[in-house]
């Protein structure tokens, strides 16, 4: 049996990588080009990148509460200065 192209164990690079990476292993299921070992492989694959993207998102989140919380809210009054 040899591994299917497009599925690797390597860790993706950043987030939009993964995204690419994730809607490419989609496209080529959804073809139904792939054999029955390489669309399980595409799925095991699939399934790591989306969990690097859902804590890559989450991350994020917390990112911009904590922005939020402090940083960002000191600035709202700046617009009521006016002229």
């Amino acid at each position: 049996m040899s591994k299917p192209e497009a599925t690797t164990d390597s860790a993706p690079v950043g987030f939009e990588q993964a995204l690419a990476e994730l809607e490419t292993i989609v496209a080529r299921m959804e073809s139904g080009a792939l054999t029955l070992e390489q669309s399980l492989a595409a799925y095991k694959r699939g399934a790591a990148l989306l969990q690097y993207c859902q804590l890559a998102l989450k991350d994020a989140q917390q990112q911009v509460k904590v922005l939020e919380s402090g940083v960002l809210r000191d600035f709202s009054g700046a617009e009521d200065d006016g002229q």
